[in-house]
């Protein structure tokens, strides 16, 4: 009872001025250039989604039928499916989540990426963007990051003129290359 009390009071302690003192403008800006830069390499839509804390209607799950970590990843799924990244034209989506208030990282791939990047892969990623975090490196981390996915996309999804395009011209970007800062 006493940890739940304790995620409970982090979790409302921390809110959005917080985050935006971690990921400064020119951090979100250095990002959204980074991952603009990637999807001219690739056809997958790379998105990152970094929240304070938790929503109070995920608190309460926490300790009653749910682990910290299931509620984690469900927010994770949940933010991958409201920011649109599993409509995507080719199924390639990935989302990059960051909860500050449990220094916790998820990477959510869509059905696509699924098919070529294991399990194994995304907790290496996740282990050493965790270990940049230790050190409040949030930038290095993150950019690690998208250079990872990114790297993966290219050789799984690479770049195509858009179908019918006689020009050559690429497909459209189908999703925002801005950082989500909740």
């Amino acid at each position: 009872m006493a940890a739940q009390l304790t995620t409970f009071l982090k979790h409302l302690w921390l809110d959005a001025d917080d985050a935006r003192r971690l990921i400064t403008p020119s951090v979100m800006e250095i990002l959204t250039a980074r991952v603009a830069a990637s999807e001219q390499r690739h056809s997958g839509q790379i998105r990152i989604c970094i929240e304070p804390s938790l929503p109070l209607s995920y608190l309460w799950r926490v300790g009653r039928d749910r682990s910290l970590s299931e509620v984690f990843r469900e927010r994770a799924l949940m933010m991958f499916s409201k920011l649109g990244i599993w409509d995507t034209a080719h199924n390639n989506g990935v989302l990059i989540y960051v909860l500050f208030a449990e220094h916790a990282i998820e990477v959510v791939a869509d059905r696509g990426v699924a098919l070529h990047i294991s399990g194994a892969q995304w907790t290496e990623l996740v282990t050493q963007m965790g270990e940049d975090f230790k050190t409040s490196s949030y930038q290095d981390g993150l950019s690690r990051a998208i250079d990872y996915v990114s790297s993966e996309l290219v050789q799984h999804f690479p770049q195509r003129p858009a179908q019918g395009s006689h020009d050559g011209s690429r497909p459209s970007n189908e999703l925002p290359d801005a950082p989500v800062l909740l």
